[in-house]
């Protein structure tokens, strides 16, 4: 079980910025291969969504309400340490995400650029394929919608 929080950028303090950007950082650079500008001046806009494990981040992504990235609310950063996959934190945080963009943006018409590789997990959470593939920093995504 993991303990989420959802706070604003200027509520996050300065141990949780850094355990989230060391996550970000071990699952999107160094996991996934992958060089990228991930600090990108949009975290301040963001809801920060956080899991908590024996308070370790275990889990998090980034929210925004519609127009703030794309069209509609969305999510992003999806991510989830790797040793703790295993108890599926992606699904509770991707619940919550979408619970807190009901709850702060009143919205529920979410967008999101998934990687390919899991569809079928965003599938079981109601997304849905939208349009054609495409590359992102060198890796396979697709856009997917909630209504």
């Amino acid at each position: 079980m993991i303990d989420i929080k959802v706070k604003t950028f200027n509520e996050l303090n300065t141990q949780e910025l850094y355990d989230i950007l060391q996550l970000r950082s071990e699952v999107f650079v160094v996991e996934q291969d992958c060089v990228y500008q991930d600090l990108d001046g949009k975290d301040e806009k963001a809801l920060h969504i956080i899991g908590f494990k024996d308070n370790n981040v275990v889990a998090y992504t980034r929210v925004f309400k519609s127009g703030d990235y794309f069209k509609y609310a969305s999510i992003g950063r999806v991510v989830v340490r790797k040793k703790e996959r295993e108890y599926k934190y992606g699904y509770d945080i991707m619940n919550a995400s979408v619970k807190a963009i009901k709850s702060h943006y009143n919205e529920t018409k979410i967008k999101i650029s998934a990687q390919t590789y899991l569809k079928r997990f965003y599938n079981n959470l109601e997304f849905f394929e939208l349009g054609e593939g495409y590359l992102e920093d060198g890796i396979p995504h697709i856009g997917m919608i909630k209504n």
